[in-house]
C-alpha cells in the first residue's frame, strides 16, 4: 500500500490482498513484451487496467470483505465496472500450515468453507478467468504483520521467498488467467541507513540483484509468466529528486537494468500516491500540477518513452479529501493515456478499508465511490474472452413483477424470483434497473440496494440458496411513479424471463 520516503519516520502499514486461480483459463495465450509494450501471444498490444483487492497478505489470510459479500459477486462487479486485471497481494505466511483463513461469511461463500489460503486463491483465480479478467500475484509481505524494506526477514529468508514463488509458478503453469509475479511490494531504504538499494552490488541489499535471482528462478519454473519488478524509494547519483515513494523510483534501472533469462518477460512497476497520503514537496511546488509529468518521466516514465520496457503503475490511490488529490489523479490518468498502448495500471484499492486511500467501494462494501470511478472510467479496458459459465452455473430464472400498493409519490411492489433451472442458486443476487425518477427506500426478503438506477437484491442470510423450482418474493417500497416498469432482471449475466 502507501509508501513513504526513506527519510520519513512514520511507517505506513500496507495491505492489499488478492486471490489467485488454478485451472480455468481465461482468454488463450500468454503475454510477453516488445520494447515498452506488453503484447499477447499473437503480438497484439494488451494493457492492464486493473484493481487491487487486498487481505490475503494480512492475518485474515483471505481477501477482505468476504464477511460482507460473496467473492463471485465482488468479481462480477469489478468486471462490470471495467477492471480487466486483479492484482492480488499475499504474504509468505499465507502458506504456513497454521494460517487459517478467517472473517469469511460462509453462507455467502459456501464453496470456500474448509479451504486453506492457496485454495481460496484458486477459487478467485478460477472465477476471475470466467469473467475474462487476468490475475497478477503480488508478494506483498513476508509475514502478515507489516511491510518489510527488504524481500526477506529472519523468519522468512530469501530461500523461502523464492521457493514460494516457484511453487506458485508451477501451480498455475498452463493457466493464462495468471499472468505473472510482482516479486516484492515496495522495497525501500530505512531511515538512518540500511534497507534496499539499487545497483550497489551488495547481494544482501541490492534489490536489482535479488529481483534477477527470483525472476530467473520463476522463469525456470514457468517461462510463460511476466516478471514485475518494482522500484525502490531513494537512488543516489540519478538526479533530483533522488527519493520518491516506496517502490516508486526506477531511476536506477537506466544504469543497472534487471537482467532476466527471458528479457521479453520483464515489466517494471512504480507506485504513486497523492498528497493526502504524504505531503511530498512537489505537491506544494508553485508549478503544481504542470510539474508532475516531468517528475513521472524522471522516476519511471522514461522507461516507456525510451522504449526500454513496459511500466505498470501497480498502486496509486487517494481519498480525494485534499483538492489537489483530484487534480493529481486526473493528471496521472492523462499521463497513463488511453487505449492498448497506454501505461498499464492497477488502482489501490477495491477495498474501502484502506486507511489512507479508501477504495472504489464505499464503506458498505457494495456501492461505488463515483468520484473516483468517474475519473478512472474513461481509461478502463473491460475484460473480454471469459471461459463461459462459472463453477456453479446460475441456470435459468423467471421474475414476476407486481405493484402491490400505490399512492401519490410512492408505491410498494414485489419481484418474485423463481429458479427455473436444474441447479440450486447459491448466494443469489438479482439485479434490475429502476425507471428514472424512482428510488427504493426499503426492502424485505432480500438485502436491497440501489445505486443510480441499478438495483441489487441479494439473498438473505437466513435463506441464501434457492432450490430448483423454488421462488422468493422480494418486496420493496419506493418513491416515484408506480406505472413505470423496471427492466433488465438478471442473475449475474443470465437474463431472467419476465
Amino acid at each position: 500500500m502507501k509508501r513513504l520516503l526513506a527519510f520519513v519516520a512514520a511507517v505506513l502499514t500496507g495491505g492489499a490482498v488478492l486471490a489467485a486461480s488454478p485451472a480455468t483459463a481465461a482468454t488463450p495465450g500468454f503475454w510477453h513484451t516488445s520494447g515498452a509494450q506488453i503484447v499477447d501471444a499473437s503480438g497484439a498490444p494488451v494493457r492492464m487496467t486493473g484493481i487491487n483487492w487486498f487481505g490475503a497478505e494480512t492475518a485474515n489470510y483471505s481477501p477482505h470483505g468476504l464477511w460482507s459479500r460473496g467473492y463471485r459477486d465482488m468479481l462480477d462487479q469489478m468486471a462490470g465496472l471495467g477492471y480487466n486485471t486483479l492484482r492480488m497481494p499475499y504474504s509468505n505466511q499465507l502458506f504456513d500450515a497454521g494460517s487459517a483463513p478467517n472473517s469469511i461469511d460462509y453462507a455467502k461463500n459456501p464453496d470456500l468453507q474448509g479451504l486453506n489460503g492457496r485454495q481460496i486463491l484458486d477459487k478467485i483465480v478460477a472465477y476471475a478467468g470466467v469473467k475474462g479478467m487476468r490475475v497478477l500475484l503480488d508478494r506483498h509481505r513476508p509475514d502478515s504483520g507489516a511491510q518489510s524494506p527488504l524481500w526477506y526477514t529472519s523468519a522468512y529468508p530469501e530461500s523461502r521467498w523464492i521457493a514460494d514463488w516457484t511453487m506458485l509458478a508451477r501451480h498455475y503453469q498452463g493457466n493464462p488467467t495468471v499472468i505473472g509475479a510482482d516479486l516484492h511490494n515496495e522495497p525501500h531504504a530505512i531511515q538512518g541507513g540500511g534497507g534496499a538499494c539499487w545497483g550497489c552490488g551488495d547481494a544482501a541489499t541490492d534489490w536489482r540483484l535479488a529481483a534477477e535471482r527470483a525472476g530467473n528462478a520463476v522463469l525456470a519454473a514457468n517461462p510463460d509468466w511476466l516478471i514485475v519488478v518494482e522500484g525502490i524509494d531513494c537512488v543516489d547519483g540519478t538526479g533530483e529528486p533522488r527519493c520518491g515513494w516506496w517502490g516508486g523510483n526506477l531511476t536506477g534501472a537506466k544504469q543497472f537494468p534487471v537482467r532476466l533469462s527471458k528479457p521479453d518477460k520483464l515489466v517494471y512497476s512504480a507506485h504513486e500516491y497523492a498528497t493526502s497520503v504524504f505531503p511530498q514537496p512537489w505537491f506544494s511546488d508553485p508549478a503544481f500540477p504542470s510539474n508532475l509529468p516531468g517528475l513521472w518521466d524522471h522516476f519511471f516514465g522514461y522507461l516507456k518513452k525510451q522504449n526500454i520496457a513496459p511500466v505498470l503503475l501497480g498502486e496509486f490511490g487517494s481519498t480525494l479529501t485534499d483538492p489537489r488529490d483530484k487534480v493529481w489523479l486526473r493528471e496521472l490518468m492523462k499521463y497513463a493515456g488511453t487505449g492498448a498502448g497506454g501505461t498499464s495500471f492497477t488502482y489501490w484499492s477495491w477495498n474501502p478499508n484502506s486507511g489512507d486511500t479508501g477504495g472504489i467501494l464505499n464503506d458498505d462494501w457494495t456501492t461505488v465511490n463515483q468520484a473516483k470511478q468517474s475519473i478512472l472510467q474513461p481509461y478502463l479496458i473491460p475484460p473480454s474472452g471469459g471461459s463461459g459459465p462459472g463453477p456453479d452455473p446460475v441456470g435459468a430464472c423467471a421474475v414476476n413483477y407486481h405493484v402491490d400498493n400505490a399512492w401519490n409519490g410512492g408505491f410498494t411492489a414485489t419481484a418474485t424470483l423463481k429458479n427455473t433451472g436444474t441447479a440450486t442458486l447459491d448466494d443469489w443476487a438479482l439485479g434490475w434497473n429502476m425507471p428514472a425518477g424512482t428510488q427504493i427506500t426499503s426492502g424485505w426478503n432480500a438485502t436491497v440496494n440501489q445505486s443510480g438506477q441499478h438495483v441489487t437484491a441479494k439473498a438473505p442470510t437466513w435463506a441464501p440458496n434457492l432450490a430448483p423450482g423454488a421462488s422468493v418474493a422480494i418486496g420493496f417500497q419506493a418513491t416515484g411513479n408506480s406505472t413505470s416498469t423496471p427492466s433488465g432482471f438478471a442473475l449475474g449475466q443470465t437474463a431472467c424471463t419476465t
